[in-house]
């Protein structure tokens, strides 16, 4: 495009044992006659862990290199600084992740990127999936997929499909499978890549699939190879076991519309699949507790169509008391096992969904979490599903863990009713529970999770593990489970000899491929560990999780990728960090406090603006503020922070603005605004209340240290609700609130309104206020804190970065789908920007420059601290000190 051409591009995938290892490599030259910026980006599955990246330009290769992630965003905030997009990879999906990196190509210069990332394939419905992402988005001259599937126990089928195939496309993918091995390859022409006949557009845009399973002569098989094993379990053949199954559902206002209508769709056909044996029964939470029945109901055809009856007539009012249904589903589990209702073999199974936060009842989710374990004492399984982004998805994931279940992500799109009952599906055909597969503790260290609630129809355990001596060759395992009519019991055993005439097509297999799950499968268990961990257990996770991303390269939410690139690059480094799950800090409740109203909603409105926590907004104005009446009447953005960390950006051509929320600890520092060409830089750290707000879901943060630098100037202005410091070179003048002060050196004015604000004014034009936001002396939680308004920033570079800095240039956006969200005032829709595709809330922001009672500003918000919107992750502009 535009002169690049991608002339070559290659999937390459080998699979041993379940193991993938992807290697995608793209192959671009510059055929215009002057340097053109290149981009490669894919997008791969968030279960994946990138391993290795390079880049070759003109025979000259450009690696990346894996490190601690603290080290490596040391090493890259001057990049940030800079003014260039931190992040490297990006949530994108509901499945995937996408990787991006540009460079800079010279006329006629060659480009090889190459990216390397391995996952282990986990089995659902009886099938190994592997999913590629396809979007080349040009023609391209060399296009291949090729996978190479080799497992022990021999393949018994395998198929491969794309979204984007058509009738002419499906003759080009070849399957071959026989014995142990498999083939895949789709190598489309040129010609068979376009739209139409003469197009230049690709029709290659979508998702490549491929499914297979595996022989099962025995119910399990162990393989050992070089001092580790991975033993997997999978019986066939089992009779089922009958389930009790309890529904918790949240039923309160937000989930009124078209969430509620998917909910009681998904519930209509999973109560068709319901068996016969099986015991259930619904819990409604909102303000109250509501349930079908007193107790557990056996699945008979009369109770299913009185059970459809009740599920058509739910409805969504009220708060959210998500302590109350749990407990009451919890209590009718018990009520059922104590007095013989159901069977003694039977899985027990919570599913609960709700599309907000406690806020009703017992509000704190630690204390929830506390009492949601105790109660469930290790019985039942609890598996969490996250309806939207109004839902605090790591409290939800933190107490299924703890409750042997998972937490589940439900997006709210036209399919939410299917991912309801694909989940479902997933538990709905239990075969045993209490699965314990035990090793010889003396032969064995380093052992993955070995014990499981339940196995399911369809999915596969997988331990590894590693020998104390690495030269063992034999292996003895002891298998217990309780199934439908009685005790599953035997040994099974295997030799390093069985395992390599197994393994006697050597070149299927990479490295050492069963050391690499190994690792794979610890750092993932680790990870989950340690998100429900605190203290020195955390800690010791987390130290044995980094050792072992750096010992076996994986990019892992603690480590990082630097990409270094030729020294002609405005940005010669990237990172590649692995996203996670972060917090929404939707909240759903309303509370008020002396001196302060604040709703809450999928974002904060501020009724006062003497106690507001610290909120960023970028605004445009024709003319300036009355208030400020000496800075020109030029058109000039404005941006602000005052309070919780909150955004507001104009975008004038549109008429409309975007907001989006930061929330980050007290101690942080992050960085608003940062030019490397006037030297200007302005820090804020986070300070939190007197202490923690028991009641709050999330703790206040507001700014309590405001640090605004100019390194031409050589000057340090240090703001904290008590002093004004300013150091000019090595001299220092410090002031205090009380003091009415106007100073004035060479190019730099400092105003001080007493017990009110300061107006700083710079050499280069950019104009600062900061506002003193006092709060009673003796109120029990909040402490003063600042707000910072910039009057004029026209005069800042085009290298203008920083939280607040990247805004300073003009933005556009675009808006699609306008639908109902969870509150009937507020819609959600599409929003494209920065080629992303987000999920936007209409909701509104407080102005208080023009009017002391504020002033609506509609806004379109962006959840999850600005993710696609702000060049990076949030996390990007914490910087390590105020200067």
């Amino acid at each position: 495009v535009n002169g690049m051409e991608i002339y070559s591009m290659k999937i390459d995938s080998k699979i041993t044992s379940r193991f993938a290892h992807n290697v995608i490599t793209s192959r671009a030259v510059n055929r215009g006659n002057v340097s053109k910026e290149v981009f490669f980006d894919v997008e791969l599955p968030k279960t994946a862990f990138i391993t290795n990246f390079s880049m070759t330009i003109d025979g000259v290769t450009y690696p990346g290199t894996i490190k601690e992630k603290e080290t490596a965003k040391k090493q890259y905030e001057k990049a940030v600084s800079r003014g260039q997009t931190a992040g490297l990879v990006k949530v994108s999906g509901r499945k995937t992740e996408k990787f991006t990196v540009s460079v800079n190509i010279k006329a006629a210069s060659k480009v090889t990127f190459e990216l390397t990332y391995e996952e282990l394939l986990k089995r659902q419905f009886g099938k190994y999936e592997m999913f590629i992402k396809v979007k080349p988005k040009q023609l391209v001259k060399d296009f291949e997929i090729e996978v190479n599937i080799f497992e022990p126990q021999g393949i018994t089928e395998l198929e491969a499909e794309g979204t984007f195939i058509t009738n002419e496309l499906q003759n080009t993918i070849k399957k071959t499978f026989s014995g142990k091995k498999g083939h895949i390859s789709f190598k489309p022409t040129l010609d068979q890549q376009r739209t139409c006949a003469n197009c230049s557009q690709s029709v290659l845009d979508g998702d490549f699939t491929v499914r297979y399973d595996v022989k099962r002569t025995t119910p399990d098989n162990l393989q050992i190879v070089n001092g580790y094993f991975v033993h997997f379990f999978a019986p066939t053949n089992l009779p089922k076991l009958s389930k009790n199954i309890i529904f918790v559902l949240d039923t309160s206002g937000s989930m009124y519309g078209r969430e509620m209508e998917q909910t009681k769709e998904a519930l209509l056909k999973i109560l068709d699949d319901i068996k016969g044996d099986d015991f259930f029964n619904f819990v409604l939470f909102d303000s109250e507790i509501s349930t079908w029945k007193e107790k557990l109901i056996k699945a008979t055809p009369e109770n299913l169509d009185e059970a459809r009856k009740f599920v058509q007539h739910i409805s969504a009012q009220g708060m959210t008391n998500l302590h109350g249904g749990l407990m009451r589903g919890i209590d009718i589990l018990n009520a059922a096992h104590e007095e013989n209702l159901v069977p003694r073999r039977s899985a027990s199974i919570i599913i609960m969904l709700t599309d907000g936060q406690p806020n009703v009842g017992v509000s704190n989710t630690q204390e929830i979490e506390k009492a949601v374990k105790k109660a469930i004492d290790g019985r039942y399984t609890l598996y969490n599903l996250g309806f939207g982004s109004g839902v605090d998805y790591g409290f939800l994931e933190r107490m299924a863990l703890e409750n042997k279940g998972l937490a589940r992500r439900i997006y709210p799109d036209s399919d939410a009713a299917l991912q309801l009952q694909g989940f479902y599906d997933e538990v709905s055909n239990p075969m045993l529970i209490d699965v314990e597969l035990n090793y010889p503790e003396n032969e064995i260290s380093d052992l993955t999770t070995n014990s499981f609630k339940h196995f399911y129809d369809g999915s596969e355990i997988v331990v590894a593990g590693r020998f104390v001596d690495s030269n063992q060759n034999h292996l003895s395992v002891d298998v217990r489970g309780e199934g439908a009519n009685d005790a599953l019991s035997y040994t099974t055993q295997q030799d390093a000899e069985q395992t390599a005439q197994a393994f006697q097509e050597q070149q299927y297999i990479f490295g050492e491929y069963i050391e690499r799950l190994w690792a794979y499968l610890t750092i993932e268990q680790l990870l989950e560990k340690r998100l429900t961990a605190t203290g020195e257990e955390k800690e010791n996770l987390t130290a044995q999780a980094l050792a072992l991303s750096l010992m076996y390269k994986f990019v892992t939410p603690l480590t990082s990728m630097v990409v270094t690139k030729p020294e002609e690059n405005e940005n010669e480094e990237g990172i590649a960090d692995k996203p996670t799950e972060v917090l929404n800090m939707y909240l759903k409740n309303l509370f008020c406090k002396p001196g302060t109203c604040v709703v809450y909603a999928k974002l904060l409105l501020i009724v006062k603006l003497i106690s507001i926590k610290p909120s960023f907004i970028t605004k445009s104005y024709g003319q300036t503020s009355p208030l400020y009446h000496t800075y020109a009447s030029q058109p000039t953005w404005h941006t602000s922070v005052d309070g919780d960390p909150h955004f507001i950006i104009s975008v004038p051509q549109k008429k409309d603005a975007i907001c989006f929320n930061i929330n980050e600890n007290p101690g942080m520092i992050l960085n608003l605004i940062n030019d490397p060409v006037t030297g200007i830089t302005v820090n804020g750290e986070l300070i939190g209340d007197k202490r923690a707000n028991s009641d709050a879901k999330i703790q206040n943060s507001y700014f309590g240290k405001i640090g605004i630098a100019n390194k031409q100037l050589d000057v340090k202005l240090t703001v904290t609700p008590e002093t004004i410091t300013i150091q000019n070179g090595d001299e220092k003048t410090v002031f205090t609130w009380l003091d009415s002060v106007t100073l004035q050196q060479a190019g730099l004015t400092l105003i001080i309104n007493r017990k009110k604000n300061l107006v700083l004014s710079m050499g280069s034009g950019a104009s600062f206020v900061v506002v003193l936001h006092q709060v009673w002396k003796k109120h029990p939680l909040h402490q003063d804190f600042l707000g910072l308004y910039t009057l004029k920033s026209d005069k800042l570079s085009e290298q203008t970065h920083g939280l607040l800095g990247q805004f300073f240039r003009p933005i556009d956006f675009t808006i699609l789908e306008i639908h109902p969200g969870s509150d009937p005032k507020k819609p959600d829709a599409t929003m494209i920007v920065k080629n992303n595709e987000l999920t936007v809330t209409r909701g509104w922001q407080k102005d208080y420059r023009r009017d002391p009672k504020g002033v609506d500003i509609p806004c379109w918000f962006v959840h999850d601290n600005g993710a696609g919107l702000i060049d990076g992750v949030h996390t990007d502009y914490i910087v390590s000190s105020l200067f």
